[in-house]
């Protein structure tokens, strides 16, 4: 008898070619949307496998409902502050996840960031589209540039490291990172300083969020954390959502502690089109697009499938969160 996965959304063609030909019952979701609750619970009950993405709460009540069956739960997505990942451990269900692979296209969205909001592109834009574009004028929708400045990164980890790489090709002197631990062969090759996170608020021109959300990241950037930057700093987050006080950073844009803002995530997603954050000219918001080049969303679909498979029949996962 062949075993029954649920696949929560329609993968990428190759991703989807491949899926396609496992020796598998496959239930898949097939809306452009987020499977709902109802459906997946109905669906999961009894299955072997989950392929699921990170719109897909996976807790103890969907744990609870698969039941023994359940072999392998496989996420096409780096991160998985989705997942209890405790509790599926605590089910002997193997877990994977799609690393590495979105490096680079997330990287070169969160430098566009940067970019973008220190030089003020949506302003620029509203400026263009509302007929604001008169003679030139010195110091009209002035910016600023990278030559000489300090980058400082929350995270230097593969994503992180690949950030600072591409900013330091536009001019940037200094690197400055905080995390949980030192990462002495990316600072090596980025002559970067380990430092503690108010020097690094403090010190820095831009301050880049690639870290994970945990219990210590959620909400660290509150107002008080704000009040620490320069006035002239930029802040981007292509991380999670979740690790900003989303209000307290309206306000610090609002009353003008930093000077503009970068963001691939919110909270929630998708976010409101009433959304303070989407009123503000100095505040740039793109949709959560940071994997979204269709190479790697192509490799994303494939990782996920070949740690479905793996899973499926007893062996190890390509990339897995843990080793059972």
């Amino acid at each position: 008898m062949s075993p029954r996965v649920v696949v929560t959304r329609r993968l990428p063609p190759q991703a989807q070619a491949t899926l396609e030909k496992l020796d598998a019952e496959i239930y898949q979701w097939q809306e452009d949307s987020a499977i709902p609750r109802d459906v997946l619970l109905k669906e999961i009950k009894g299955a072997d496998g989950l392929l699921c993405l990170l719109t897909d709460k996976v807790d103890n009540e969907l744990l609870g409902v698969a039941g023994d069956n359940l072999k392998v739960i496989s996420t096409m997505s780096v991160g998985y502050d989705h997942v209890d990942v405790e509790a599926v451990k605590s089910k002997k269900v193997q877990l994977g996840y799609t690393p590495d692979v979105l490096t680079d296209a997330t990287a070169d969205l969160t430098a566009l960031l940067t970019l973008a909001a220190a030089r003020r592109i949506k302003e620029s834009i509203d400026a263009v589209r509302n007929g604001e574009w008169r003679e030139w004028r010195p110091e009209w929708l002035c910016g600023s540039q990278f030559t000489q400045k300090t980058l400082g990164v929350v995270g230097l980890g593969r994503i992180g490291e690949a950030v600072a790489h591409r900013l330091k090709a536009f001019g940037i002197t200094n690197v400055l990172y905080s995390g949980r631990s030192e990462k002495p062969k990316a600072a090596e090759k980025l002559q970067a300083k380990f430092v503690s996170l108010d020097d690094l608020l403090k010190q820095s021109d831009y301050v880049v969020v690639c870290c994970a959300l945990t219990k210590e990241t959620k909400e660290m950037f509150n107002y008080a954390a704000f009040e620490k930057m320069k006035r002239t700093a930029v802040f981007v987050n292509s991380a999670r959502g979740g690790i900003v006080q989303q209000d307290d950073l309206v306000r610090a844009l609002e009353d003008k502690l930093i000077a503009s803002a970068g963001l691939d995530v919110t909270t929630p997603e998708p976010l409101s089109p009433d959304s303070k954050l989407l009123q503000l000219p100095n505040c740039v918001v793109v949709p959560h697009i940071g994997s979204a080049t269709m190479e790697t969303r192509d490799e994303m679909g494939l990782m996920a499938v070949r740690n479905l498979e793996a899973g499926l029949f007893g062996k190890s996962l390509p990339t897995a969160v843990y080793q059972l």
